[in-house]
């Protein structure tokens, strides 16, 4: 079936975080999005300039809707609205036909811009919805203003810690369990942008539709940070001020445990011949090696395609496979008997491939690279 997600969360008129952003990342991801709308903002790239709180019944009323009628496979929360809401949404979850949906809390004080979108009396009555959430993903500045790394864990749920404040070239994301500490680190170099506007509003939404998909929370977060880097790394750049990401753009890029048939490499013996070719096609290089006699071109749909001097003879194609769990791929395929000519193994261009041949001698890689595929560091 296809994952249900219920968002609450608060309205951007703006299209660039909350609920917007919500459905937008729920869809992308292959869920189906519902809504609780907990507020009514006037708000574009560079700030807020109204918020109107839904009244709780409202709240709820969605929520009951929703619930008795298509069902809830995960919860994600955001802008919250109210004290009071915040108090009536955690009752409301804790009945028995919410009770054991995993529940992701994005607790959310701050918007990019810097307008405040909680007063006190709902961050102190975020205690509620942390002890209900499987998993709490403040900033640095929302995880001081709870107490710390320690009085959030002290409510019983995981807490992602996202690093995107922090200082420094290189982004630090930490999952912590209460009761084994740490349990996952990423790093990642940061990304040069401005246009950061709905980046924890993605974030905690992918980890919901990961949940809601079965995913265990780790592998969640991992694809999670992923999808948000993509959309970082493709962001329209509307607006004068921070602007939206591209949720839009995120698309055959291997975030899936299947796989996604989304690279194919060519042999060439001419590489200035192929590469003039393949722009006359109307394809974007994104990737251009004449000493390594390799190129590599991006597709509409966000497809690619490489070409590579002496790989192979002409009409000797590599298919490329993409899984977002390729070791677990490999090893569910090797146990039914498939035989590879390459076990999974980390390559210096980034990549994690294995390699096989078909019953016909055709050459396939298996592989997972995240945005290496289409944002390599020497992207042209």
């Amino acid at each position: 079936m296809t994952a249900r997600v219920l968002i609450i969360a608060g309205s951007d008129s703006g299209g660039g975080a909350g609920i917007q952003a919500d459905i937008k990342t729920v869809t992308m991801l292959g869920g189906h999005a519902m809504t609780a709308v907990t507020a009514i903002t006037a708000q574009n790239t560079q700030g807020v300039q109204a918020v109107h709180a839904v009244p709780t019944d409202m709240v709820l009323a969605q929520i009951d809707s929703v619930a008795d009628d298509i069902g809830v496979d995960a919860v994600k929360i955001g802008m919250i609205g109210s004290a009071a809401t915040a108090s009536a949404v955690a009752e409301r979850l804790a009945r028995a036909d919410l009770a054991d949906v995993a529940v992701v809390f994005d607790p959310v004080m701050v918007a990019t811009s810097g307008s405040v979108l909680a007063d006190a009396d709902t961050i102190a009555a975020f205690e509620a919805l942390m002890r209900r959430a499987r998993v709490v993903t403040p900033n640095l500045p929302e995880l001081a203003a709870l107490g710390g790394e320690a009085a959030v864990l002290a409510q019983g749920c995981a807490l992602l810690v996202k690093g995107g404040h922090g200082e420094g070239e290189t982004v630090t994301d930490r999952l912590l369990d209460a009761e084994e500490g740490e349990v996952a680190r990423w790093e990642a170099p940061r990304i040069d942008t401005p246009h950061t506007h709905g980046t924890g509003c993605t974030l905690a939404s992918a980890v919901a539709t990961g949940l809601a998909q079965g995913m265990p929370l780790e592998p969640a977060v991992a694809r999670a940070r992923d999808f948000v880097r993509l959309a970082l790394l493709e962001a329209p750049g509307l607006g004068a001020g921070h602007g939206p990401m591209g949720q839009q753009t995120v698309r055959n890029d291997g975030l899936f445990t299947g796989p996604a048939l989304n690279q194919i490499t060519l042999p060439a013996r001419d590489y200035a011949a192929s590469v003039a070719f393949y722009k006359q096609m109307g394809l974007t290089q994104i990737v251009d090696s004449p000493d390594n006699g390799y190129a590599r071109f991006e597709a509409a749909n966000g497809v690619t395609l490489s070409v590579h001097v002496g790989d192979g003879e002409a009409g000797d194609a590599a298919t490329y496979l993409e899984s977002g769990a390729l070791d677990a791929w490999v090893a569910y395929l090797a146990r039914r008997g498939v035989r590879f000519d390459q076990m999974p193994r980390d390559e210096d261009w980034g990549w994690r491939e294995a390699r096989l041949t078909d019953p016909a001698g055709n050459r396939l890689c298996l592989y997972q690279a995240g945005e290496y595929r289409r944002f390599p560091p020497w992207r042209v």
